[in-house]
């Protein structure tokens, strides 16, 4: 019993190690895969369920960020594609948080009172969408539960065409408006 508890425990580790010589890409949404096709996404209010591989209908961005409010989030990330002349060639505009929606439609408010930009900001309270993208991290030091890397998708006819995930999970460098939208 003990050696195979021992085993048990020291198998992640042997994994972890391995992982280290591991050369292929990390695994997460990538060009050609489908927009999920869940009802989990939320819009100003628990009630108002958006489904993004229904509400995107010809091309669009799709902008995720670990944490409503959060300083590069809010001064940097979202607001480079709220002003970003090329922002409407792009299609429909989304932020996804995983937030609930009155805390996304409160940052919403924030960055852009008037609306004027078109980004609709949508709050993932479960994760669920951010899950089916293989986008999620444990930040748990951080936000104290697990987030979205930082990412911008273009999307075309309901697939990606280019994804943008920051590599560091939260750096604000790959999936600027500059690098997104040119």
């Amino acid at each position: 019993m003990f050696a195979a508890r021992r085993l048990a425990t020291n198998v992640p580790r042997v994994r972890a190690q391995a992982s280290l010589f591991h050369s292929t890409a990390p695994v997460f949404v990538q060009k050609g895969d489908a927009i999920p096709d869940l009802d989990c996404l939320v819009e100003n209010s628990p009630g108002n369920k958006i489904n993004l591989a229904k509400e995107i209908k010809n091309k669009g961005v799709i902008i995720g960020t670990p944490a409503a409010f959060s300083p590069a989030c809010s001064s940097t990330h979202v607001p480079g594609f709220i002003n970003h002349p090329k922002l409407k060639e792009a299609g429909q505009a989304f932020v996804i948080s995983i937030n609930d929606p009155f805390v996304t439609k409160a940052w919403a408010d924030s960055l852009d009172p008037q609306g004027k930009s078109g980004v609709r900001f949508l709050g993932d309270p479960s994760g669920k969408f951010t899950e089916a993208l293989d986008l999620s991290f444990d930040s748990s030091a951080i936000f104290g539960n697990n987030r979205s890397k930082r990412y911008a998708l273009l999307v075309e006819n309901g697939k990606v065409k280019e994804a943008f995930v920051e590599p560091d999970n939260t750096g604000v460098n790959v999936s600027t408006a500059e690098k997104v939208l040119g």
